[in-house]
């Protein structure tokens, strides 16, 4: 199966190759390859599928024994227009440490297993046949390596899936002039109705006549244009939309109205145009005021679901871009305004479709299990890209760098593992202050912009209690965790139940456990209705995350089957969701609760 959708949907440019499809592939247990110079040209035994990881079925191999380093080789023709050209070479994501060969030439070396890198690769380049040699080294045991729910055992079990190692997203080449757009920064300003635009060149800007045109459009229709002779490879400058906005009729984004608009930056030299690249933005504004989780400057209450990632073929790679529109899709239609992408830094095109359809997504980095500096060194490094990478996706309303305590075990005590997690937060909010940053989503929390806490409590009468006061939901210790680290208090920030749930109910072949069980549709009804509605009943709750989205191998606590499908009727769920019980046929009557 290959993944042909342009992996990019915020920057898009109309000439690009996609290197997806049949590679050849090794297993080089004794770490021979580099002392043999595997990559001057050596053919590899194997046949593998990209972008899909060895342990995956889609891979055409599906072995999850460990096997930490792999390499991979690919013959490329490029089509005769890239002569000329400088040829960029793309990866969405390999994990964990990637070197890149091209005609036997070293071209590039990434470490982190979920972020992108590029190359530029026109003087490695001949005419006719290039060969582009990947070594991909995993370290499927070290527990500071940030992994997220990858198990550092062959077999997964409890919370931990299976591994992925090696390229695992889109593989692409594109042809650029010397001077071209390497990337941008869009912040919008709906008190303004203005949009921040902060452009990144690449090449000699100020040797030439470089001329960066911009065109926003909504619907269709033209609503700024500009031209601007740049002088610096990075300038900033701001744009007013003078068209109308309100929160109700206008043209910001919410999860209701997923408003979006076009821009289209044209950049020529000297009168040539050498790039064209086009994205899109959302109006709108996600902020704490007086202590109230605001969207677009009003309260807005996130019901959110906790989504894995994971898929039952491709592991951590869906297999195809309608199977990522189709988690969207049924998130919405249960009637969740957001996901929670737990322990993944997500596929660029799930961001997009989010985007586009209207879902909320809180932002997490992939945690280590154990705290070292090397460690420190690896995740600071990774989230940096990462932020980089989504920060002008509308979608994404929160950062979270941390999940319970994941790479710092001893933060309740240990004072270096504490100023990890201040480091950071101030960190984040350094290099995207329009965001609330989680410093330790669950538990744990040092300085945080969000009372954020974990709770799979079963019982209805015992929620109704424990979050009927602030005192009394940041007191309880659910988890048998404080919330707040000794020396850091809550301060008025708003309280998000951001796990729960957790309820097993078996309903395919596919064996597993959760947080509590259901023996049949009505009891699942009611087992979830009553978790779900002391938190909409709450006085002082204004979010939750229900765990979760889909069973996963192991976990049978998913509202759909792994394969997608539905345990109960959808639209009983967001019955729930809205504070009803739904109507199910005799089992219950659909009623405010």
């Amino acid at each position: 199966m290959l993944r042909t959708e342009y992996p990019r949907p915020q920057f898009v440019r109309k000439d690009w190759l996609n290197l997806n499809g049949e590679w050849e592939f090794a297993y080089d247990d004794n770490d021979a390859g580099i002392r043999e110079r595997w990559y001057e040209g050596r053919t590899l035994d194997r046949r593998i599928q990209v972008p899909f990881c060895y342990q995956s079925e889609l891979s055409g191999i599906g072995e999850t024994e460990f096997h930490d380093i792999v390499w991979y080789r690919k013959e490329v023709q490029l089509p005769s227009e890239y002569n000329g050209k400088t040829v960029l070479l793309h990866f969405g994501a390999v994990d964990y440490e990637a070197k890149v060969w091209v005609n036997g030439r070293l071209a590039a070396a990434h470490y982190g297993g979920h972020t992108p890198f590029s190359a530029d690769v026109t003087a490695l380049l001949q005419q006719g046949k290039n060969v582009v040699v990947v070594r991909a080294q995993d370290y499927s045991k070290d527990v500071t390596l940030p992994r997220g729910k990858q198990y550092w055992e062959e077999k997964s079990r409890g919370i931990f899936y299976t591994r992925t190692t090696g390229i695992w997203q889109t593989v692409w080449m594109e042809p650029v002039d010397r001077i071209y757009l390497a990337k941008t920064k869009l912040t919008p300003d709906i008190d303004r109705n203005e949009i921040q635009i902060r452009t990144f060149m690449n090449g000699p800007v100020s040797q030439a006549n470089t001329v960066l045109k911009t065109i926003i459009s909504f619907g269709g229709e033209t609503v700024a244009e500009e031209e601007t002779v740049l002088r610096h490879e990075e300038e900033a400058r701001t744009v007013k939309l003078h068209d109308f906005n309100d929160h109700s009729l206008g043209r910001w984004w919410t999860p209701t109205k997923p408003n979006l608009y076009d821009i289209e930056f044209v950049i020529t030299v000297n009168g040539r145009e050498t790039d064209r690249v086009k994205s899109y933005f959302g109006m709108r504004k996600i902020s704490v005021v007086d202590g109230k989780l605001c969207l677009n400057n009003r309260p807005y209450y996130m019901k959110l679901v906790l989504d894995q990632g994971y898929f039952p073929n491709g592991l951590l790679t869906p297999p195809s871009d309608d199977a990522i529109r189709q988690d969207v899709e049924l998130t919405k239609a249960m009637g969740f305004n957001g996901a929670r992408k737990h322990q993944k830094i997500e596929d660029p095109r799930y961001l997009y479709w989010c985007d586009k359809l209207g879902l909320l997504v809180w932002g997490e980095m992939a945690n280590a299990y154990a705290y070292s500096e090397q460690y420190v060194t690896r995740v600071t490094n990774e989230w940096m890209e990462a932020i980089d990478r989504d920060y002008n996706h509308p979608c994404i309303v929160a950062w979270v760098p941390i999940n319970e305590s994941w790479g710092v075990p001893n933060i309740l005590v240990d004072q270096l593992q504490q100023f990890h997690a201040l480091s950071l937060y101030y960190l984040t909010k350094s290099l995207d202050p329009t965001r609330p940053v989680i410093s330790n989503d669950g538990w744990e929390h040092v300085k945080s912009d969000l009372c954020t806490i974990h709770d799979y409590e079963s019982r209805e009468e015992v929620l109704t209690e424990r979050y009927s006061t602030v005192d009394k939901a940041v007191g309880a210790k659910p988890a048998r965790r404080w919330i707040y680290v000794p020396g850091y208090k809550h301060e008025q920030e708003p309280v998000l139940v951001s796990e729960f749930g957790g309820i097993s109910f078996r309903k395919s072949e596919q064996e597993g456990w959760g947080y509590s069980a259901a023996a049949d549709d009505g009891d699942f009804v009611n087992r979830l209705a009553a978790v779900v509605h002391p938190l909409l009943n709450s006085p002082v709750v204004q979010g939750f995350c229900y765990t979760q989205l889909t069973d996963v191998e192991q976990e049978i606590n998913g509202l759909l089957t792994y394969d997608r499908k539905p345990k109960v009727p959808l639209e009983w769920i967001k019955q729930i969701n809205e504070g009803k019980k739904p109507a199910m046929d005799g089992l219950g009557t659909q009623a405010p609760v």
